[in-house]
């Protein structure tokens, strides 16, 4: 490795980091590169079984989640925003981190960027991935801080939208596995195909990301059904290491071509 570079990854709520790009941290941490964990708000207003909003309540717990699951990944560094999580059903809730104007959701953002010397940072993509306004506040919040800050490279962490119609497609086949979801509900979620930029193999790194993803109990637990956490920890290790040894990603300013598996590509160049 020529120099260890370092990435801060923006992300929305606990959990997020480690179904969209668990794997990519645990590779860059092994690799050697300083991986910055920055979250805007706590998730408090997740859905979680009963049992974890007694006691000291469903922030505390996902405070602590996070900080396992980093741990898991080997992130150097977990920063906390403290900004109030919108919710995902209705109106964002008022003050919510969406609901900001994009200058006050970035100046934290931008102070980290600065602190850190940061060469690449991860945010989602325009969509928000599946249509959260959290997510998609990260993307606005997320751009605006890297202009602001310098930092050269920034990266979409996201979906390739083909790949998640087609398992849509398949789980829908299998009666009582998850709830009716239509795969028109993703015209419009994550990326298309022709946008991906890197394709990161980290199939390796499956132990790490699944460790990361058990450290999250609240985000897999319900009073009734199962949650998409939940379902993925089922998988047998061999299928989890198959299904979730890919992430993917969109670079800007980089014109699409074969996906790449080196996140940090253009500052090599």
């Amino acid at each position: 490795m020529a120099r260890p570079y370092t990435l801060v990854a923006f992300h929305a709520h606990p959990d997020d980091e480690a179904l969209l790009m668990g794997g990519t941290l645990a590779r860059l941490a092994a690799e050697g590169h300083r991986v910055v964990l920055a979250v805007a708000t706590d998730g408090e207003a997740g859905a979680a079984a009963s049992s974890y909003r007694s006691g000291p309540g469903l922030a505390s717990y996902r405070r602590d989640e996070l900080d396992r699951s980093a741990a898991a990944l080997g992130c150097a560094r977990v920063v906390r925003f403290g900004f109030k999580d919108s919710g995902s059903s209705g109106p964002p809730t008022d003050g919510g981190f969406s609901t900001l104007p994009a200058a006050e959701a970035a100046q934290p953002l931008i102070e980290l960027l600065q602190e850190e010397q940061a060469d690449a940072l991860t945010i989602y993509d325009p969509a928000g991935g599946y249509g959260h306004p959290d997510h998609r506040q990260v993307y606005t919040a997320g751009t605006y801080a890297a202009e602001r800050a310098g930092t050269p490279l920034v990266l979409e962490a996201t979906i390739d939208r083909r790949l998640i119609r087609r398992l849509i497609r398949i789980v829908t086949a299998l009666p009582g596995v998850l709830p009716a979801v239509s795969t028109a509900a993703y015209e419009h979620a994550y990326s298309p195909s022709t946008a991906i930029t890197h394709r990161v193999d980290v199939r390796r790194y499956a132990p790490q990301k699944r460790a990361s993803f058990e450290a999250h109990a609240s985000q897999a637990s319900a009073d009734q059904g199962d949650r998409t956490l939940g379902l993925l920890l089922k998988l047998p290790r061999w299928l989890f290491r198959s299904m979730l040894g890919r992430e993917w990603y969109v670079e800007h300013g980089r014109t699409p071509g074969a996906p790449l598996d080196d996140l940090f590509a253009s500052l090599k160049q």
